[in-house]
């Protein structure tokens, strides 16, 4: 196969210029509508929020690796950049019509992390909100990578847990973020922490889980998951349960973390309660809205720094 980064396809210079058009009027947008970026895998639609999408590119080519998960398809370098190169259709296991040499690459940065999705096709950017939002099971694509289904232009929009695909497929790229034995040098640090009651939320379920294991591997005993903003806010505002600490995603659909942040800042009761934002996201005015808000924010997936800015917060508390 060839090396090297293809020529920019006319359709993703159009949708990606659109994209940085919107990136600040997404962080803008009302608690329930979002942007999101629409692909095509076979004959299904799926979505990807458009803060984590870069560009669209023609095929690149890429170096195969040896002894890789088969959608882990090798690596190219794009504009000096090295990266790797995920299947989205043999990931999913769904047959696609779409020859390889017109695949589309989706060039993707979680935190500080760049890779390309392997996908038929980009269609638009779609503004979606919570009322989108469907509980259905899609056939063919199991439930274990599907975060929501969206109801948009009378069909089925499939929004994937990314992050939890990157693991999976690439765990050598990802293997930097759980080191069991630097986690657990935090234990002596932490002490005796059986009345500080964190609160997390991730509407990923397998982040929401890692991040709970990472602080109760670090000596935090009492973490408390929930799946959304929405359900957090009902927790600390309509059910006024107590909690030292929140921790919480910031791209969340039925309502983000900022969102929750600033109804939490206009209730006396957690007016000054302490939050992380831990997120891949890394727009300008979301981090600016943040610190407005008085918010310490620790980007995914550096869980080491999270559970020391989690033991600053409990040293001074």
């Amino acid at each position: 196969m060839s090396q090297g980064p293809g020529t920019r396809a006319r359709m993703g210079e159009r949708k990606m210029s659109k994209i940085d058009k919107l990136e600040s009027k997404t962080v803008a947008t009302a608690s329930k509508k979002w942007e999101v970026v629409i692909f095509m895998l076979g004959n299904d639609a799926f979505a990807i929020n458009v803060n984590k999408v870069r560009e669209i590119l023609r095929w690149t080519g890429c170096r195969p690796i040896p002894s890789a998960a088969p959608a882990f398809v090798g690596i190219t370098t794009i504009r000096g950049t090295t990266m790797p190169l995920i299947d989205l259709r043999v990931f999913l296991g769904i047959q696609s019509p779409v020859p390889m040499e017109q695949t589309k690459v989706m060039i993707v940065e979680f935190n500080d992390l760049q890779l390309g999705f392997l996908v038929d096709g980009v269609e638009r950017i779609r503004q979606v909100n919570a009322d989108d939002l469907d509980a259905s099971k899609m056939r063919g694509v199991s439930l274990k990578w599907v975060l929501y289904i969206i109801r948009k232009d009378e069909r089925n929009i499939v929004l994937l847990d990314y992050e939890a695909i990157i693991q999976d497929t690439a765990p050598a790229v990802a293997k930097h973020m759980f080191d069991k034995s630097k986690i657990d040098s935090y234990h002596s640090q932490v002490g005796n922490v059986e009345g500080f009651h964190i609160l997390v939320a991730d509407d990923s379920p397998l982040l929401r889980q890692q991040t709970c294991d990472v602080l109760q591997q670090s000596g935090f005993t009492s973490v408390y998951p929930v799946k959304d903003g929405a359900e957090a806010r009902d927790l600390l505002l309509n059910k006024s349960e107590n909690f030292d600490l929140l921790v919480s995603d910031i791209e969340m659909p039925i309502m983000d973390g900022i969102t929750l942040v600033e109804n939490l800042r206009a209730d006396p009761r957690t007016e000054k309660m302490p939050v992380i934002l831990f997120s891949s996201i890394m727009v300008k005015d979301l981090l600016d809205r943040a610190e407005q808000l008085n918010i310490h924010h620790v980007l995914k997936p550096d869980v080491y720094k999270l559970v020391e800015v989690v033991l600053q917060i409990y040293q001074e508390s």
